[in-house]
């Protein structure tokens, strides 16, 4: 596939991903124009506990409107689910929002799913906008149009497509992130590299220490990959399935993980399910074993992840059957093959994936 069109003005990067545009950079005037060319209706602003402290007061500074109506949620992926959902819808009505109305959704990717889906369902459908503030967000939720909720233990297991009007990145809301998000939000940095671009997973793989990373050149590249994914496939019945690479058994893990003590994020859970994936990969499609090597040294290197409790196997397993890329009786997995290309609709066994999960445990141990 061919990279989608992208422009600069001021030293900004445009992505045009067809029915709206991704600004990345110095991102203010351009939602300003949009806030103004539309009726004067309810302006609202989504935040969660995080960037309500950090972010909110530079959007505050940056809008030329000044009468927002700010909906505040708790912060986390614990916090994705249908009731947080109401507490929004309440606030909507309490608010006097009607379909004129415009929600910012200013947050990470829970505050962008989540927020987005209480806008495109809150009287059949209002207008919304993703001010993303994490690098996870910026770099993967920002482009596609996914919206939904958590359901119990399922990742996203409510939810529809719904295109925003636009995305604005501003890459200094991620000085207000810790190593942790940071490390987070990378995973899906990397996940772009080894699906599409075998360049890209050369130039990042030298990256020993995240500190002395220049986030802001990494966004466009990675959001040209998701853009151009997206673009050839916006509802998921084909090649965008290559996107959930990490994610079969990532989600599994994660969302298990959400029901514990020490939950995982996202990137963490991600970072998991791209070494047992590409063990997948090794097996199933003769990925090399010096690639396998690679991949799964540097993610277990930078993620030091924590062993999967054997116990848990079963659970797993219970969770990646329901997962939504899965037709009939065949449990769907998007693999790589060669570095650089997603292979997908692969039929993985339960026992296979048992297998790669003792290869995860065996590569930590």
């Amino acid at each position: 596939m061919c990279y989608l069109r992208t422009t600069h003005i001021c030293n900004m990067p445009i992505i045009d991903v067809g029915t709206y545009q991704v600004h990345v950079g110095d991102c203010w005037a351009p939602l300003n124009q949009l806030i103004a060319s539309r009726p004067q209706g309810k302006l609202l602003v989504i935040v969660d506990g995080n960037t309500r402290r950090h972010c909110l007061p530079l959007l505050r500074q940056k809008l030329e409107r000044r009468d927002l109506t700010i909906i505040s949620v708790p912060a986390g992926e614990s916090f994705k689910h249908i009731d947080t959902c109401t507490r929004i819808w309440q606030q909507m009505l309490d608010a006097g929002a009607d379909r004129s109305s415009l929600v910012i959704n200013l947050g990470g990717g829970v505050i962008g799913d989540m927020g987005g889906f209480c806008a495109a369902t809150f009287k059949r459908g209002m207008d919304f906008v993703q001010v993303p503030t994490t690098l996870l967000s910026q770099v993967d939720a920002s482009i596609g149009g996914k919206l939904g909720v958590d359901f119990g233990a399922l990742k996203n297991g409510i939810g529809l497509f719904c295109n925003p009007l636009g995305v604005f990145i501003e890459p200094a809301f991620l000085l207000s992130l810790s190593p942790r998000e940071l490390r987070s939000g990378y995973a899906e940095v990397i996940k772009h590299s080894l699906i599409a671009d075998a360049a890209q997973w050369e130039r990042l793989r030298r990256f020993t220490n995240l500190d002395q990373v220049n986030w802001s050149e990494l966004l466009t590249p990675s959001l040209l990959i998701k853009q151009q994914i997206v673009s050839a496939d916006p509802f998921e019945k084909g090649a965008r399935k290559a996107l959930n690479f990490g994610h079969t058994i990532g989600h599994a893990a994660e969302g298990l993980a959400l029901q514990s003590l020490d939950p995982l994020l996202h990137g963490e859970a991600v970072a998991v399910g791209m070494i047992c994936e590409t063990w997948l990969s090794h097996r199933l499609l003769g990925l090399p074993s010096d690639q396998l090597n690679d991949i799964s040294s540097y993610l277990v290197r930078l993620y030091k992840p924590k062993p999967l409790d054997k116990n848990d196997f079963p659970a797993y397993l219970e969770l990646i059957a329901q997962d939504k890329k899965n037709e009939g009786d065949e449990w769907l997995f998007s693999l790589i093959h060669p570095l650089g290309r997603a292979v997908i609709n692969q039929p993985v066994s339960p026992q296979l994936i048992v297998e790669s999960m003792a290869y995860f445990n065996q590569l930590i141990s």
